[in-house]
């Protein structure tokens, strides 16, 4: 049975990138996460925004096995047993109750929603902040009422919905993304190696295209005589 992914992986592998040694491979194995998307959180392209979860003061990480996984990248870090046992949260229906106060941050939270994690669908955006298919319509096209003030906004940070929720859909969508990717998506591949070096073989000697010797003199008894010819 694999390792359950930490509290807020995201966050956690925040915390890692900027605090440890590990590689990306060791971090997204811990906190569930594709190697590239460590990489793009470490280049700054992914979980903007987002405060970094120390996994030693949570008690699901030790300091002596950061230790060992630096000095060995083939070390597997493992999630401790929590001590405490949460209670499931109840999922409510229906689009999430955003409050009046946080109402006029909506727009920001899903501009950087569609920027940050296009893979979303538009109800799984409802079910985060709140809003309806219409504003984010509007947002994605720059045809809302306020898209020239509108700036990207981390809805976690905002407080419109916390980092569990935020990466149970990004999974979900993931999850539902078509597994093969077109040519076109892909982009241009390298010809295969028997293809770009093969050779044509040389015919073998003594079979070489036999020539019409009779047309071969008479072209260059015409041309002997249209030089005489002009000769005169």
């Amino acid at each position: 049975m694999s390792n359950p992914a930490p509290l807020m992986p995201k966050a956690t592998a925040v915390w890692l990138v900027e605090n440890t040694a590990l590689t990306f491979e060791q971090i997204g194995d811990f906190c569930k996460l594709h190697p590239l998307e460590v990489k793009g959180i470490a280049d700054g392209e992914v979980a903007q925004g987002i405060k970094g979860l120390d996994p030693i003061s949570t008690g699901q990480l030790t300091r002596e096995s950061i230790d060992m996984g630096e000095k060995n990248p083939n070390f597997h870090l493992k999630l401790l047993e929590s001590k405490v046992r949460l209670p499931e949260p109840k999922r409510r229906k229906g689009p999430r109750y955003t409050p009046v106060s946080r109402r006029h941050d909506r727009p920001n939270a899903i501009l950087w929603l569609t920027r940050n994690h296009p893979e979303l669908k538009d109800a799984q955006i409802i079910r985060l902040v709140g809003t309806t298919k219409a504003t984010i319509q509007a947002i994605k096209e720059r045809t809302h009422w306020n898209s020239a003030s509108l700036a990207p906004m981390d809805p976690v940070t905002l407080g419109l919905c916390s980092q569990i929720d935020l990466d149970m859909e990004v999974q979900r969508a993931a999850k539902d993304r078509p597994a093969s990717a077109t040519a076109e998506e892909r982009g241009a591949t390298l010809l295969p190696a028997d293809l770009t070096t093969h050779r044509d073989e040389p015919a073998p000697s003594g079979r070489k295209e036999s020539l019409d010797l009779e047309t071969v003199f008479a072209k260059l008894g015409g041309s002997r005589r249209g030089e005489d010819d002009d000769e005169d």
